[in-house]
């Protein structure tokens, strides 16, 4: 498990609390969201890649993203090779 800091400015934190309850619980929940959606797309592309190759799927949502990682299907973000997320994605 990975633990991140997020740094806004006074003026950011008093605008955000005009829209919201709890900027930590917003944060989180977007980030985590958006982290589903990144395991479903790795895990389809996957299921359909062992599907199509008859390799057997591994066990388990953390073992199948390794398993994508190891098998080439997916790679780790750089500003210069993949489209970035923007917000809400």
């Amino acid at each position: 498990m990975s633990d991140y800091t997020v740094t806004i400015t006074s003026a950011e934190e008093k605008a955000l609390k005009t829209i919201m309850l709890d900027i930590k619980e917003w944060s989180t929940n977007s980030v985590k969201v958006r982290a589903e959606k990144a395991t479903k797309e790795i895990t389809t592309k996957l299921l359909e890649h062992c599907n199509a190759n008859s390799i057997t799927l591994a066990t388990g949502v953390e073992a199948q993203i390794d398993q994508a990682y190891s098998l080439g299907l997916v790679k780790e973000a750089t500003a210069e090779g993949s489209p970035a997320a923007g917000p809400g994605e």
